[in-house]
This record gives C-alpha cells, structure tokens and sequence, in this order.
C-alpha cells in the first residue's frame, strides 16, 4: 500500500492518533506523500491512541471527517488527467529508474549480473529458460509456453528449474489472467447476441491465441468469425497451426497485422463486434502509442461492440525483469512502466469506450477489463 500509494488518486484525509503504540507513525508519513491524489489532508490527534473514532474524544474526529466529506460532495468531481503519466510521475520516475544502468562493481550491480549468470544456466537445461532467451520472455511463444504450464528440460535438474521458472509469480498471474479473459470473453458473447448483433472477435495482439481459441471450446455457440493478428510471423504460424489442429478453420484465421495502425484497424472486414488487446499495451510506455490502437480499435468497433484489455497496474518482480530478463525487441532489457488502473481506463475512456467490469488476481498484478463503445 506505501509503496503504491501513488496509483489513489481519489481524495484522501489521514486522521492519525499521536500516542498510537500500534501503528507507527512513519509508514503512514510515507503513504501520505506517495499519493497520487492532490487533495489530500494529514492530522495528528495529540493524546488520541490506537482507536481513533472510539476514543472518549472523538468528536474532534468525526467532526473532522464530517468536515472532508461534505466539503468533497459538494465540490465538482475533478479527477487528476492521466494520460500523461508516460512523460512525468511516480510510474515514469520508477521506469526510468529501471533502465539506468548500474555500476558493475556495486553490490547491486554484482548481484543481478550474478543473477543473470544463473538464468543462462539454467537455460541450458530448462526448456522455458531457454526459449525466453531465444524469443524474449515477453514474446508470443514464451507466453504460449507458459499457458502450456508442463515443465520440460534436460535432466531431473532441468525439469526441476523449468518448474520454478513457471511458479514464478509472475507466470501465475499470468495464468489467471487467461483465465479472467475466457470468462471475460464468453460474457461478452452472450452480451453482444443479445444486443441482437453477429459475434465477430478480432484480437489485435494475439500471440498464438491460444486464450481465444481455448475460449471457444467452452461457448455454448460458436462466434459467428474470429480474426487473429499479430505482428510476428513466427507467432502467425504457430496460431495458424494451432486453429488447424482443432479444425476451426471455417470459422478462424490468424493474420500478421499492426497493433498500433490505427486505419489497418478502422479497416477489418469483418466489422468486429468484440475486440482484443491482451498482453500488449503492458509493453510499450507511451501513452500517444496506445492512444493510437485503442482509437483504431473505436473506430473499428459499432456502438454497443465490446473490448476486453488488460492491465498491469503492480508487478513484484519488476527489477527481476528489467536487469536480468531480455525482450522479444532484439533482445534488449525487457523494462516495463507500469499503468495505474486509473490511467489504463482514462485512455480507453478518452478513445470512447464507457468500463463495465473488471477481474483482477489474488495478488494484485494483472487486470482483464470490460468496456462497451458508445456512440
């Protein structure tokens, strides 16, 4: 929560006992300072202790709060603007924080070469290890591997490795989400019928889509068409390969295509009536650049279509990613900036979508959401 403070951007007011034995004083400093909301207020209540509303007192801090409340219902709801969060802030600062480089002799700077040591050896025993250095680990057919989730490597050792390597609790949360997106997913088809319009899914990013696909298998009535695209031929064949094995090709194809054109999008036949973004805006920290696609997936999609995007509002291994693990983009360091919820729903608000739901994991790291285009 301290360390996160930055991502509450409603208004906040701390009410703080002086001679509290049980909660320092000093985290709660730190919360106040990170938040990102700028309408906040900080009071100390001098000889209040521990049960701040149920003190002999305590009119002083209802009054308080009575006071903060009152004051926000009838001020104009004015949410801080997001949207520029990719050149300055909390998010941007850590970002740029993780691509510094460190000094090499510094413990730190030993610590992740060590640790990058080990990763190539564990590379040359475990499967997964292996093909993340070979595609990037945050590739199509890493994520595909992962979804797969059976250990495989040279050796007891190597599948031992493997194991460890797909428990990561990144790689677990990357599992629930392909879990949210299937639920998610056969929601929205049922919404989209009722509305009384064809179900055509297109999925602008889709790896080798094996989430799609796996969805369908538990529709109640298959999709009227789904489109796959993605921007790497390797993944292109391995999804085209895979809509074969399970014989949906009357109904499936996968295509290379640009995320981030927005005419290519605004060009689909057919007109999806469901759209896709899973996995990619996480990636790219510019926030004109997913401006861009969620504009083409608006323009594709009719008033009352659906789109389901995913988020990435925490990760706890984000230095782990940065300084040891490489990307699919040349195999250069794989940094992330990471998107509050908050400015992930404002851009898509803003491309003209109205949010309906959300899923998120047990630990907090990544989201699948729900918004309907309105007219």
């Amino acid at each position: 929560m301290v360390a996160d403070a930055n991502a509450i951007t409603q208004p906040v007011q701390l009410l703080i006992s002086g001679a509290d034995w049980v909660v320092h004083e000093a985290p709660q400093r730190a919360f106040f300072e990170r938040l990102g909301t700028p309408v906040k207020e900080w009071h100390v209540l001098e000889g209040f202790h521990h049960d701040t509303l149920g003190e002999l007192d305590r009119a002083r801090a209802v009054a308080m709060a009575r006071s903060f409340l009152l004051g926000r219902f009838a001020a104009p709801v004015a949410p801080p603007d997001l949207r520029h969060a990719d050149v300055a802030g909390a998010t941007y600062d850590e970002a740029k924080a993780l691509a510094a480089p460190l000094p090499v002799l510094s413990p730190r700077g030993l610590y992740w070469s060590a640790t990058r040591a080990g990763l190539r050896f564990g590379g040359a025993l475990s499967e997964g290890v292996a093909l993340g250095h070979r595609t990037g680990f945050d590739s199509g057919s890493t994520l595909d591997y992962v979804y797969r989730n059976q250990a495989r490597g040279v050796t007891a050792l190597g599948r031992a490795i493997d194991r460890n390597y797909l428990d990561s609790i990144g790689w677990r949360g990357i599992r629930q989400r392909k879990l949210h997106l299937e639920e998610l997913l056969g929601q929205a088809m049922a919404r989209v019928r009722a509305a009384g319009l064809p179900v055509h899914i297109v999925d602008i990013a889709a790896g080798h889509g094996r989430y799609v696909l796996d969805s369908l298998d538990r529709a109640p009535a298959p999709p009227d068409s789904v489109l796959l695209r993605d921007y790497g031929k390797p993944n292109v064949e391995q999804g085209n390969a895979l809509i074969r094995t399970r014989q949906l090709e009357r109904i499936a194809r996968f295509v290379e295509g640009d995320a981030f054109d927005r005419a290519s999008l605004a060009a689909l036949v057919p007109r999806p009536t469901i759209g896709i973004v899973s996995g990619l805006y996480e990636l790219f920290p510019d926030n004109t650049q997913v401006a861009v696609s969620l504009a083409g997936m608006a323009d594709a999609l009719p008033p009352g279509g659906i789109l389901l995007y995913t988020g990435q509002p925490w990760h706890p291994q984000l230095e782990l990613i940065a300084r040891a693990l490489t990307s699919h983009r040349g195999g250069a360091a794989w940094v992330m900036r990471r998107r509050t919820q908050a400015e992930l729903d404002q851009l898509v608000a803003r491309a003209g979508f109205s949010k309906i739901d959300q899923r998120i994991d047990e630990w907090g790291i990544f989201t699948v959401s729900v918004a309907r285009r309105i007219s």
